[in-house]
């Protein structure tokens, strides 16, 4: 006999905090992304929360390398996901 959470659910719908929304809204704007401490700083956007819409799969976070006055600085880009652009017509 199967448990009650062993039972396969209906996926449900995540609503979207205004501040998921927004950041989702900022990172449609840019087709490759923004990097993560754009959106912390000048945005005033919480590092939890858009860790949350990566877990949650509505964005995608990718380190890279860029050079910064002849030295490598890493930096972490985030960019919207299809699910994301979904969740946002919802």
């Amino acid at each position: 006999m199967i448990g009650r959470s062993e039972k396969t659910l209906p996926p449900r719908k995540r609503r979207l905090s205004p501040n998921a929304r927004r950041a989702l809204l900022l990172l449609a704007t840019s087709p490759h992304g923004t990097n993560e401490a754009l959106l912390v700083i000048v945005h005033g956007l919480k590092q939890q929360m858009l860790a949350g819409l990566v877990r949650a799969g509505f964005a995608a976070a990718e380190r890279e390398l860029v050079n910064a006055g002849g030295r490598p600085v890493e930096i972490v880009r985030i960019r919207i996901t299809d699910d994301g652009r979904k969740a946002l017509a919802e």
